[in-house]
């Protein structure tokens, strides 16, 4: 019986860590991963600290490897997630739960392609595209697959319940050098049907399911193989043939979890007020900025809050237990730990304990940064809030917020075996001339081993033709790093550490954001792109009618035409709002107002204003990928400090007489020194709340 007080709010929470033996057409195999289930238990942990569930509503499905054989779950197998214990649950869910409950579905695992199983509808060529279950190397084991997929949501929202998706996969995969695991493979299975397979409905069900999904989205959009669909929110971890990646975030336990599930929690704990189009940028921003071959999707109603409106606007605290002072400073003990998906270094704010309002920065006595993280509690580094004295007691309330930003990047000097011996016997040598190069500066730090500190955001190699390459925690080379540098260059060392300090630069500049809760801002910036004109000239008047985009979740121009971008200032005070391009070649340039004198334009309260833009691609690429980042403040501030010349080029010195004086311009000021003075950008503790950010990705094709 459903408990009338508990939160409209369900959950069936899926994680596949433990494969059964099985073989693709090539020989590969879905090979066991480390943190699909930790994934869902991190989600488990939220949803009853955070969002107050109850145990009664929330159903896993989950397989962990034995320590004594990988092979073989150590839950019991009516807790596996078989693709028959996910279709019986699900369809559980469908019958049981009231109309008008909100329902959370997650997966985290493999992502995999195979031949179709419905040629009647996809045609002989076609593809499945679907989630893979531990049962896969089984003689029934198949993938639950979109069709299906698509027939058991319709399903759910045919109850009038409320439906998010998160899937956690992939459905391509490579090989990775790096200290990260992809999600997927690459193969198209064409293992034949087993005589007992039993689709989720009926052949004509489905064919008219999915040929009504596809009639809503006349452009094929898809993301895992679901059409585009208002019916629920649908947050996939990439594009259909990118890379998932799970990555050890928290470089003290080694501990992996999936990018998105990751930085979905993160942002979730930060401001949970937000629309499903907020905690999506943010989530794309910090995933597609440190692992770039992966692009987070977002599909349905964006602008609905986040698990209902009842359940948004709510913000639960944990206290503080425990308050001590000595040598090393004032230490808090907070009642949160490993369970709830933090770790060292996340930053709370906290209020006095009869704080029933968290709304109010004003109201914050501290900021509060865990040092150590336990099970269920943890010691955390107290920080003054500027202009008050540091008074916290036991009792006090702690709310997640906004993790800082780095700006000293750690770059890992990856020794590789699998080189010529040639270059082999020259690659120690030539690591070791990174070392001295790399003296003085303030922007990176270099280390030998992955496990040495905290997150790597860099991994440097020597290949077998003799260069130096920079790719991401992945072991992806970073695109557009060009011309080659051989080992051989005695410059080349020099050049190497300063196309380091400018990628770390670059990356900090794309990390900066403001998720606080009580911004007065937070979601009043609307930033869009309106479409495209091949027949638009500078001083026309916008036109009416232009081009949609082919695909709105991946917006592109063609060499030639005007795209338009439109901003539009939803608060109730004038907003200085200025435009910065991130570019392919690694260049920062502010885009509007585009006079170099300017530093921003004032738009006024319910106002809009739509920019033509004419994107180019100087090199020799058929394709490249920007993203437009535009900035909305209260107050002045310098925008140009984040500008950066193409990789390479000298970075110009900021003329010091441009700063507006303001905290966010001395924010801002600290991304163009030569040395920073601080190894982080609080962004929570600056009194500078007055202002907000949305960026949107650009393709431009020739």
């Amino acid at each position: 019986m459903t408990d009338p007080t508990a939160p409209n709010l369900y959950a069936l929470l899926i994680g596949v860590d433990c494969y059964l033996p099985n073989k693709l057409p090539d020989g590969s195999f879905y090979k066991n991963l480390g943190g699909c289930v930790r994934d869902i238990n991190h989600v488990e942990a939220f949803l009853k600290q955070w969002r107050q569930v109850p145990d009664s509503q929330i159903w896993k499905l989950t397989a962990s490897p034995s320590p004594t054989n990988p092979q073989q779950p150590i839950e019991p197998p009516d807790q596996w997630p078989t693709r028959q214990n996910i279709i019986e649950r699900i369809r559980t869910l469908t019958e049981t739960l009231p109309e008008g409950a909100q329902v959370y579905i997650q997966y985290s695992g493999h992502g995999g392609r195979a031949k179709t199983v419905y040629p009647e509808i996809k045609g002989e060529d076609g593809i499945d595209e679907g989630l893979v279950p531990t049962d896969i190397g089984s003689s029934e084991g198949q993938y639950l697959r979109d069709l299906e997929l698509a027939q058991l949501l319709k399903e759910l929202v045919a109850k009038k319940l409320m439906v998010t998706l998160v899937l956690d996969c992939c459905h391509s995969g490579g090989a990775t050098r790096g200290d990260a695991e992809i999600r997927g493979m690459s193969v198209i299975d064409d293992k034949p049907l087993s005589a007992s397979f039993v689709p989720v409905a009926p052949l004509e069900v489905l064919t008219a399911n999915w040929q009504d999904l596809s009639q809503q989205n006349t452009r094929g959009l898809k993301v895992a193989g679901l059409p585009e669909s208002r019916d629920y929110v649908l947050l996939a971890a990439c594009r259909q043939n990118e890379f998932a990646y799970e990555y050890a975030f928290n470089r003290q336990t080694k501990e992996r979890n999936g990018a998105l599930t990751y930085w979905l929690l993160d942002t979730l704990k930060q401001n949970p007020g937000q629309t499903y189009s907020h905690l999506f940028d943010r989530v794309y921003a910090k995933i597609h900025s440190q692992f770039p071959q992966q692009t987070p999707m977002l599909m349905g109603e964006g602008n609905r809050l986040i698990l209902g409106s009842e359940l948004a606007e709510t913000v639960y605290a944990v206290p503080v237990l425990k308050v001590e002072s000595s040598e090393a400073g004032t230490q808090a003990v907070l009642a949160v730990g490993q369970p709830n998906g933090v770790g060292k270094g996340t930053e709370f704010a906290i209020y006095p304990r009869s704080t029933t309002d968290f709304s109010n920065k004003e109201n914050r006595i501290a900021i509060a940064k865990i040092i150590e993280r336990g099970a269920d509690q943890s010691v955390c580094q107290l920080e003054p809030i500027p202009g008050k004295e540091l008074q916290v007691e036991p009792g006090d309330q702690a709310v997640q917020i906004a993790a800082s930003v780095n700006l000293v990047r750690q770059v890992w000097l990856c020794r590789q075996e699998a080189l010529s011996p040639e270059i082999l016997a020259q690659q120690e040598k030539a690591l070791e001339a990174i070392k001295s190069a790399a003296t003085g500066n303030g922007w990176i730090e270099l280390v030998d081993n992955a496990d040495e500190n905290e997150e790597i955001d860099y991994i440097v190699v020597v290949n077998n033709s003799s260069e130096y390459e920079i790719c991401d925690p992945a072991g992806a080379p970073l695109k557009n790093i060009t011309p080659a540098l051989k080992i051989s260059d005695p410059n080349a060392p020099a050049i190497l550490v300063k196309r380091l300090v400018h990628l770390a630069k670059h990356r900090t500049a794309a990390e900066i954001d403001n998720t606080d809760i009580d911004s007065p801002l937070a979601g009043k910036l609307t930033v869009e792109w309106l479409g495209t004109s091949d027949a638009y000239e500078l001083g026309d008047p916008i036109p009416k009618k232009l081009s949609a985009f082919a695909d709105p979740s991946n917006p592109t121009v063609k060499v030639g035409e005007y795209i338009f971008l439109a901003i539009r200032n939803d608060s109730v005070q004038p907003l200085n709002i200025a435009a910065l391009n991130f570019e392919s070649n690694w260049a920062i340039a502010q885009i509007f107002p585009h006079d170099p004198g300017a530093m921003f334009v004032t738009l006024d309260p319910g106002k809009k204003h739509v920019i033509p833009l004419r994107p180019a691609i100087e090199d020799q690429s058929n394709q490249v990928e920007n993203t437009v980042k535009v900035f909305a403040t209260v107050g002045a501030a310098n925008f140009r400090w984040l500008e950066l010349p193409s990789l390479d080029q000298q970075i110009p010195p900021k003329a010091a007489g441009t700063r507006s004086g303001s905290p966010l311009d001395a924010l801002l000021a600290t991304v163009a020194e030569d040395q920073p003075k601080f190894r982080k950008l609080t962004v929570a503790a600056s009194p500078s709340r007055e202002w907000t950010t949305k960026q949107v990705p650009l393709t431009i094709v020739k």
